[in-house]
């Protein structure tokens, strides 16, 4: 009797100790953004941190942080050094702060569209960037989400490169974002994104430019006239997981959470081409003007106006991308 009373005590014990071994080996994540709950990028990476949490049998947890809750851009960025944030979204533009040359694809008209730029994400010429970039932060680039072609809102009609000129626009405080409305005159103002909808409507800025998606997302158009579509910038985001969280991952759980963010990605990527064929007839629809550009006219302002070189960039990398190969866009 003694005997099977002491094994139900071990087996007790043992099953504590494994309960409290479960419990100590699970990780709890943040992984931030500056995006809407309503956006792909955040529906989708709420979608991502459950199949983590799946596919790890619950070792890694990840909480999902909205709407620059753990910070701005420049913020999360510098967390995933400082270890406030494990994952972040973010552009390249930001990127190119640590490492100038993968801000390239930034320069404007650099992509001819999504697809173009959807071609650049499997080749070598963004390997090399994306590893330049891990050889300089040890954060590591899972995935590339497109964002959505960058156009113009305004208060008044925009069709050549030349009608920017002293407008007062909104634009990130970015070199690559501005190199496009400075080369054709405008005055740039570096308003923090959450504070854009006031600054348009109080006319302390009388212009932005972003995705048709987040003009809509943001209610841009509730505060505006025209859009121009300047198309700009073939925009996109990359799911970036910090040097910290990388090294402490097994090979295994590497490509379980590399293949999340890449499944993630390519369903948000599919969820923001869609939308963006609805968008101009719903701006439209809300009274807007929109406009098609003269592109090469812009184009043409850009390469004469701003150099490679003094984002640090490099040509040889930009011709790369022009060369790659890709479907056209329907």
């Amino acid at each position: 009797m003694k005997t099977m009373k002491w094994s139900a005590v071990a087996a007790a014990v043992l099953g504590l100790a494994i309960t409290g071994g479960a419990a100590q080996a699970q990780t709890k994540l943040k992984w931030a953004h500056v995006y809407e709950p309503s956006e792909p990028f955040h529906t989708q990476s709420v979608w991502a941190a459950g199949e983590v949490a799946k596919r790890t049998n619950g070792r890694y947890t990840v909480d999902v942080y909205p709407s620059s809750q753990l910070g701005k851009e420049t913020d999360i960025n510098q967390g995933l050094s400082l270890g406030s944030v494990d994952m972040i979204i973010s552009g390249s533009s930001f990127a190119a702060r640590s490492y100038p040359p993968i801000g390239v694809t930034y320069y404007p008209y650099v992509f001819r569209d999504a697809n173009h730029l959807l071609a650049y994400t499997k080749s070598d010429v963004f390997k090399e960037l994306a590893k330049g970039y891990t050889d300089k932060t040890g954060h590591q680039i899972l995935s590339v989400t497109y964002y959505g072609a960058r156009h113009t809102s305004s208060n008044k009609p925009i069709k050549t490169c030349a009608d920017m000129k002293g407008l007062k626009i909104r634009v990130p405080d970015v070199p690559a974002y501005l190199a496009m409305p400075r080369a054709c005159g405008a005055n740039t103002a570096p308003i923090a994104f959450a504070e854009v909808y006031l600054a348009l409507q109080n006319g302390t800025v009388e212009a932005q430019e972003n995705p048709l998606t987040t003009i809509e997302a943001k209610k841009f158009y509730e505060v505006q006239k025209h859009i121009a579509l300047t198309g700009h910038i073939v925009d996109h985001l990359n799911t970036v997981v910090s040097a910290n969280l990388w090294k402490k991952l097994s090979d295994e759980d590497k490509k379980i959470f590399s293949e999340v963010a890449q499944e993630a990605a390519a369903r948000a990527t599919a969820e923001i081409q869609a939308k963006e064929k609805e968008l101009v007839g719903f701006f439209k629809d809300k009274g807007l003007t929109v406009s098609e550009v003269d592109k090469e006219d812009f184009k043409q302002n850009v390469l004469k106006n701003v150099t490679f070189e003094s984002f640090g960039y490099r040509k040889a990398d930009y011709d790369k991308i022009q060369a790659i190969k890709s479907e056209p866009a329907l």
